[in-house]
């Protein structure tokens, strides 16, 4: 097995960005999911060789997109052979709202690694939830089983606030660790 990927659908660009600061945090290389829900068979190649992978994905209406459930079906052939049996995983998305049902999202990456036996990061930070506490800050959202971002629906990437982006990077290098240390 040879590294950490993040593995991510962006619709807007907004879930890039975030992948880009998990990927910066991991020093993983990133693969995206098409509009389409495909990566390519090189792509799955290194999936099957990895030693962590990290899910990533907007929350639309309550959980992940169809782009990343199509993803997320096709990954039945290496379940089936157990390619990816005891590898680390960890997650992140991110919506609109402070809230966004994103909790459900993170769940079904949870379950998708569990399917496939592997070992899941949690977050392993405590949220940023007194009076003093700014969007600034670490995990103001309050996450815990993996990053939870905001996206103002009215602005791009450039606006996603600076504490969100320093979570998902700090778990990047998180998931890097727990990787390091289970190899």
């Amino acid at each position: 097995m040879s590294g950490i990927y993040v593995v991510y659908f962006s619709g807007y660009g907004h879930t890039q960005r975030v992948a880009e600061s998990v990927a910066e945090g991991a020093q993983a290389a990133l693969i995206a999911i098409d509009n389409n829900g495909d990566i390519s068979a090189e792509d799955w190649e290194r999936l099957n060789a990895a030693d962590g992978i990290i899910f990533g994905a907007p929350t639309y209406m309550g959980s992940a997109p169809w782009q990343f459930k199509k993803f997320a079906d096709a990954s039945s052939k290496p379940w089936f052979a157990r390619l990816w049996q005891d590898k680390v995983f960890g997650g992140f998305t991110n919506s609109a709202s402070l809230n966004g049902d994103k909790q459900n999202t993170l769940i079904f990456f949870q379950t998708l690694a569990a399917q496939h036996g592997g070992i899941w990061v949690s977050l392993g930070v405590l949220p940023a939830n007194t009076t003093a506490a700014t969007r600034e800050d670490i995990n103001n959202l309050g996450g815990s089983a993996g990053p939870l971002v905001q996206s103002p629906s009215d602005a791009g990437a450039d606006q996603i606030p600076a504490g969100d982006l320093a979570t998902a990077r700090q778990y990047g290098a998180r998931v890097a660790d727990i990787t390091a240390r289970l190899k």
